[in-house]
């Protein structure tokens, strides 16, 4: 999972006047390598643009501006993204249909994406949202199954098997002493000129009725491959090898650590990205940009 992403690209990829739409979606990252296009590979930001440029017939590929950009394996239930399109072509969109161009570009998007990706909702977006910076949470969820005997084999795919019990009680209690503003350098990929600060509101461990350990993970925003870092630094915890403070003390060095394993891509699954209402989407889109420190 990244949130380190390039600056959004200008208002409408180059046109005079342009038509903000929002785009919810979700995939199964499986054969996908990840969100970002990158050449001679399969991605999310590839099937997507191509998609909405079939159905606009625009001159130029759409360009998108995500809220996550999810690695290599990593899953969607609730990615949203936003579009810059030309207004006359959003127009046309419906050809001889009564349907808004809203609800003929849903269907006609689904009508043309691949069965690993569905777009649940297509709508012009409020003014000042910005799919990326107006956001100010993005929940994530990894599962793990430390009972392989009892994994649903329909949600292989989306679950990582460990064949060593889990103390989710100790992870529990471990994992709320990372909460908060602070720098989460330790579980992050270093990037010239990018902060590695976050807000991390919550961090909890639970089992599920079907036996399936689960972590839920939110916050502002996630450094690249930040939440995978999270989930694996209380592997340890969970299985006895280190004490409940141990985590604390790898967030507190800042600096990776050997103990701690990133964990595979596909037990994880973004789960939702939440806006402000629309009156405080400027406020907050120049609030996300404002270079963050370390509290204490």
């Amino acid at each position: 999972m990244n949130d380190i992403e390039p600056a959004a690209p200008p208002g409408g990829g180059g046109l005079a006047s342009s038509l903000r739409i929002r785009l919810d979606f979700g995939y199964d990252g499986t054969a996908f390598s990840g969100w970002a296009m990158q050449p001679g590979k399969r991605t999310v930001e590839d099937e997507l643009s191509a998609a909405l440029t079939l159905i606009l017939r625009a001159v130029r590929p759409v360009r998108l501006v995500v809220a996550g950009r999810t690695d290599a394996g990593v899953h969607a239930r609730g990615a949203v993204a936003h579009a810059d399109v030309d207004p006359a072509g959003w127009a046309l969109v419906p050809g001889r249909s009564t349907r808004s161009p809203a609800e003929s570009a849903l269907a006609r998007l689904n009508g043309v994406l691949p069965a690993d990706m569905v777009v649940h909702g297509v709508s012009v977006a409020p003014e000042g949202f910005n799919a990326r910076f107006s956001a100010i949470e993005r929940r994530y969820l990894y599962r793990i199954c430390d009972q392989p005997h009892l994994l649903d084999p329909l949600r292989r795919r989306d679950t990582l098997i460990h064949r060593r019990p889990l103390d989710v009680a100790a992870m529990q209690a471990s994992a709320h002493h990372l909460l908060g503003l602070r720098d989460f350098a330790a579980f992050a990929k270093r990037r010239e000129g990018a902060t590695t600060i976050r807000t991390l509101l919550e961090f909890s461990w639970v089992r599920g009725g079907d036996g399936v350990v689960e972590a839920r993970v939110v916050a502002d925003a996630f450094c690249r491959s930040m939440v995978r870092a999270l989930v694996g630094v209380m592997i340890p915890v969970g299985e006895g090898r280190q004490p409940a403070g141990w985590p604390a003390q790898v967030l507190v060095a800042g600096r990776r650590h050997p103990g701690v394993v990133v964990m595979p891509a596909h037990g994880l699954s973004l789960e939702q990205v939440t806006y402000p209402p629309d009156v405080d989407l400027d406020r907050r889109h120049r609030e996300s940009r404002v270079r963050r420190s370390p509290v204490g």
